[in-house]
């Protein structure tokens, strides 16, 4: 018996192989802290919910809950710094959202991305459709948010991440902060 050997033009193999990941890093934690919080000291304020907060979050938000551990951030002026994550299509988004005293929306930076497409949510002009957004405003991809076509998934899920966030915020992290006093 002879072995055959069959060779195939590269362009059918780049058919069938899987597409290559993307992995960027654009921001760490503390380089998101001081461009978002210039000048401010943060306190760590990291809290595991609570089944009965996880419900209350779910129900207000819309959005399942992806981990009880917030990591959440006090400023010396009054706001807040939250760091979260949500998927993608299949690998995980890390963003960070920057909230004034008042739980409004000051900024969103995209901290790392790991998927081949839908890289467009670091866009400033598409991020900044979150700017003044507070707790209970309308957040919805395609309705209040636009939609980059290419990026939908990715869209969606920071969108949602975003209102889960502001729900955190309102139901738990303001809450315990102001009977902290």
């Amino acid at each position: 018996m002879h072995a055959r050997f069959v060779l195939v033009p590269l362009a059918a193999l780049a058919a069938v192989a899987p597409p290559a990941i993307h992995a960027a890093t654009y921001l760490t934690v503390a380089q998101a802290q001081a461009l978002m919080f210039p000048g401010q000291r943060l306190t760590p304020d990291f809290l595991d919910l609570s089944t009965t907060q996880i419900a209350a979050i779910e129900r207000d938000a819309q959005v399942k809950v992806l981990t009880p551990q917030v990591r959440a951030w006090r400023t010396s002026g009054g706001g807040w710094f939250l760091a979260d994550q949500v998927y993608g299509k299949s690998e995980l988004i890390a963003y960070a959202v920057a909230l004034d005293a008042a739980g409004a929306v000051q900024r969103v930076e995209i901290l790392s991305y790991q998927e081949a497409h839908g890289g467009e949510v670091r866009l400033p002009a598409w991020r900044a459709q979150f700017i003044g957004k507070h707790h209970g405003d309308a957040m919805h991809l395609d309705e209040d948010i636009r939609n980059i076509s290419g990026a939908t998934i990715s869209c969606r899920h920071v969108t949602e991440g975003v209102r889960r966030l502001l729900s955190t915020w309102a139901l738990v992290l303001a809450p315990q902060a102001h009977a902290r006093g």
